[in-house]
């Protein structure tokens, strides 16, 4: 997606981006500001001190390549949110006290209030925690898009287990419902559900603003691709009256896939590390296991997953978090898979790795971004969901596009005080189902590389996402048109309360 001339206009758009305080929330939607920069949009993110230095080496890239891109920075409320100075994401917290984060986020209300009013852009693209933006950019008459960070089946999935309620009626945590209304079968469990589905948590008094926010909305713009969810975008539309624009996936779309992580020193040396190692492997032979910026296991589950990988037989790449040490490691593990296994404590290049012709398999948490890039790579996945929608997730993967395989058949749980133990037979069994020969691994394969080509597809020229980024932006064009138009009536109908 290069610079398009036919967009070039005498007076540009100036769209504004505000990502929530999360890795996973926060890379996509940079990645989208760039599309939209690489189309002559004059793009702006919105973003506090810390959580712009994450992004600092892509942004400056761009704006190195000519792009119209960049940062405005407001202070994060660290004193009203009892956060302390710095603090400002989501992966800097235990998932136990995450939710801070979610509850600092009404308090940056005043900052995007004055922002907006004071540069008035021509659209907003906001992420679903700050509802408020839609009142004020109907104020300002100018459209306001909803980024959710997630595809469109989690977000339909919700949206039907929100309205139904089929897991009400079932005696047992673990017994399998039906979601109903959607366009494939979807069976869940009431354990594999969302914590604010399941349970009174603090998020819950925010539920009936963020619904009428998203019902104030001009339509929702999407990391994902037509070819794997379109049906999702009918229910939707059909479901909350909501249009949406697929414009991934966008770790294909923007090639800026290597500056994602930071440019510091360690992740340039695992990166050379990563992809020197992987070239020595022969091809499609390698899993490759990383759980996100997030998710924190226990030392003995990190144990059963090293003897699992060990077991297995395959190369493997697996990717653990720093702060975890050494002391989960089986004694002489590491001599044991001496060249045949590489475990990297911090950041790996995970679109690079995903993209390695050496890569064969991908044991994820399935997060959506993650979920998303291993689709592009083209990789079966083995499926490890750990929280929020991450079970949702594999469904989608296992269910529904049958390019995976579950790590564990027993059921778990999206909640911490349930824990579960994958064991290292469960996990070498799975490796198994997509890495050995026989029909059904190799129909999974099949279908991984055929999703893969359609995601590479949708980011070409002529591609799916590439024309549902035309269309929004001929979409906010017309409105720019009519607002004049418009301006009294709105104006005249709305009263802000």
């Amino acid at each position: 997606m290069g610079h398009h001339v036919a967009d070039a206009d005498p007076l540009p758009l100036r769209i504004f981006f505000i990502p929530f305080f999360a890795t996973g929330h926060l890379i996509p939607l940079v990645d989208v500001a760039r599309l939209f920069a690489a189309r002559g949009v004059d793009s702006t993110i919105l973003v506090t001190p810390t959580n712009a230095a994450l992004i600092r080496v892509t942004v400056d890239a761009a704006a190195a390549g000519g792009l119209p891109l960049r940062t405005l920075i407001y202070p994060f409320p660290s004193a009203e949110s009892g956060l302390p100075p710095g603090v400002e994401n989501i992966s800097d917290l235990p998932s136990e006290e995450s939710y801070k984060i979610d509850l600092a986020a009404p308090f940056t209300r005043p900052a995007h209030e004055q922002l907006l009013r004071l540069h008035r852009p021509d659209a907003v693209v906001s992420d679903v925690h700050f509802p408020w933006t839609a009142l004020v950019a109907r104020d300002l008459c100018v459209p306001r898009f909803l980024f959710t960070a997630v595809g469109l089946f989690p977000v339909s999935v919700v949206t039907s287990v929100r309205q139904h309620r089929p897991h009400a009626g079932v005696a047992r945590d673990d017994e399998p419902v039906l979601v109903p209304d959607l366009p494939h079968p979807v069976f869940l469990t009431r354990s594999e559900l969302p914590e604010f589905l399941r349970r009174d948590v603090p998020l819950r008094r925010f539920r009936d603003e963020y619904m009428e926010a998203e019902t104030a909305s001009a339509g929702v713009i999407v990391n994902s691709f037509a070819e794997m969810e379109a049906s999702y975008s009918e229910y939707y539309l059909r479901a909350r009256g909501l249009r949406s624009w697929f414009v991934g996936p966008v770790s294909l779309a923007t090639s800026n896939a290597g500056l994602r992580g930071g440019g510091d020193a360690a992740a340039s040396a695992n990166r050379t590390r990563c992809l020197s190692w992987l070239s020595a492997q022969a091809p499609r032979s390698v899993v490759y296991a990383c759980f996100g910026s997030w998710c924190r296991f226990t030392n003995e589950q990190l144990r059963e997953m090293a003897q699992g990988l060990e077991a297995s037989g395959r190369p493997f790449l697996w990717v653990v978090r720093e702060e975890d040490g050494q002391e989960w490691m089986p004694q002489g593990f590491e001599q044991r898979v001496e060249g045949r296994g590489l475990v990297l404590p911090g950041w790996a290049p995970q679109v690079d790795v995903l993209g390695h012709e050496a890569t064969g398999a991908f044991l994820t948490h399935c997060g959506w971004n993650s979920l998303l890039e291993g689709a592009a790579g083209g990789m079966p996945m083995v499926t490890w969901p750990l929280s929020t929608e991450q079970f949702i997730n594999e469904k989608l993967v296992v269910a529904v596009l049958q390019v995976g395989v579950r790590a564990s058949e027993r059921c778990r749980s999206t909640v911490d005080d349930e824990p579960h133990v994958v064991r290292a037979e469960e996990l070498a069994r799975a490796v198994g189902k997509i890495m050995d020969g026989g029909e059904e691994a190799e129909g999974i394969r099949r279908r991984a590389r055929e999703l893969g080509e359609k995601a590479g597809q949708a980011v070409r020229e002529d591609g799916s996402s590439v024309k549902g980024l035309s269309d929004l932006i001929a979409e906010i064009r017309d409105w720019q048109g009519k607002k004049k138009d418009v301006a009294a009536d709105v104006v005249g109908s709305y009263h802000q309360p």
